[in-house]
């Protein structure tokens, strides 16, 4: 994206920019919805790791649940006043964040989570699969 010289300024004429209004205003207007984050699950044999940017979080404003087969990741970042005078740009997002996985096959008991350099890392153990046994039937 190309920035003019001027400090403050931007050139309003790209087409990312108009892309980039458009989404504040949608989501500005809403007021109910949530916005989501980028979030990679990876496959390491016997558990699966989620890993999910919350950058500028605080470990306090991040909250996993887990309800009924179902981890959800909500995040909630207030919007702070300016300490002098007003905006001259302002480009910081704030409002909630959510997403919710199904954990089914997972040992729920034994979910991990760790937030640093603003990245949350859960470790989800895999269940391990209950093989009926055979037993042998005596006839009377």
């Amino acid at each position: 994206m190309y920035y003019s010289m001027m400090p403050f300024g931007r050139r309003n004429d790209s087409l990312n920019n108009l892309f980039d209004q458009m989404e504040r205003s949608f989501w500005r207007d809403t007021g109910t919805a949530y916005a989501s984050f980028p979030t990679d699950i990876r496959d390491e044999g016997g558990q699966f790791v989620l890993t999910a940017e919350l950058p500028g979080f605080r470990k306090e404003d991040i909250e996993v649940k887990l309800d009924n087969g179902v981890l959800t990741i909500a995040a909630e970042r207030k919007e702070a006043a300016p300490e002098n005078g007003s905006y001259l740009c302002r480009e910081r997002h704030y409002g909630s964040y959510r997403r919710s996985f199904s954990v089914s096959g997972i040992q729920e008991s034994a979910i991990h989570a760790a937030y640093e350099n603003g990245v949350l890392t859960l470790t989800l153990p895999k269940e391990t699969p209950v093989v009926p046994e055979a037993r042998r039937i005596n006839i009377v």
